[in-house]
Order: structure tokens, then C-alpha cells, then sequence
């Protein structure tokens, strides 16, 4: 994908270049933000921001059932947003990467500003 006259100014502009993605690149990264659109899953995210979490905890956080919150977990794995340890018996969720905080953090900046 070529960059335009914009994206290089708004490259220059934050200080950091757009990588050239692809039509898969750009899927992965749409499939991201549709998936922290809804109000739960970001909830599960937030939750993770600074520590791990266990599966039971976070049902308790977002106030959804165990299953409802392992589906949406599985789904935050998939798209690399969460990553899972297992601790005996216990699966804990935390950031997969400091991406994902930069995003969020950067992102809750915007909407409080």
C-alpha cells in the first residue's frame, strides 16, 4: 500500500512512520478495534492493563458468567490483544504487549481531553 502526502504528514506529525500493511494487516487491525468496540470485552481489557488477571475475577469485573467471559477472552487471544499463563489451575489474562497499552491508555487520554 503506497502512503500518501497525508499519512506521511501524520506520520511526521505523532512523531512515528505507518508500517505498509497489507489487505490481511488491515483485516487483523479492523478485526482489533471491533472487537475492543464493545463496552464488555474493553471492560476485560482495562482490567488487564496493569496485571494479570484470573478467568474467575474478571467474570466478577465485567458481571458476565464464567463461559460468556472465556468466549470473550478466547476471542481477545485470537487477535493478540490478550495473552493467557495457566498457574495450576488457574488461566490468568494479561496485555499481550505494550501496543495494546499505548493504545488504550492513549486512547482513554483522548476521550477525557
Amino acid at each position: 500500500m503506497k502512503q500518501t502526502s497525508a499519512d506521511t504528514n501524520i506520520s511526521e506529525t505523532c512523531g512515528r512512520q505507518l508500517p505498509a500493511m497489507d489487505d490481511v494487516d488491515l483485516a487483523r487491525l479492523a478485526k482489533i478495534f471491533q472487537l475492543l468496540g464493545d463496552p464488555k470485552r474493553l471492560q476485560l481489557v482495562l482490567a488487564c492493563l496493569h496485571e494479570a488477571q484470573p478467568v474467575c475475577c474478571l467474570a466478577e469485573i465485567s458481571g458476565m458468567s464464567q463461559p460468556l467471559t472465556s468466549h470473550h477472552l478466547r476471542a481477545l487471544r485470537e487477535a493478540r490483544v490478550l495473552k493467557s499463563t495457566r498457574k495450576g489451575k488457574q488461566v490468568y489474562y494479561a496485555l499481550d504487549d505494550h501496543h495494546i497499552q499505548h493504545v488504550i491508555l492513549d486512547m482513554a487520554n483522548h476521550v477525557r481531553e
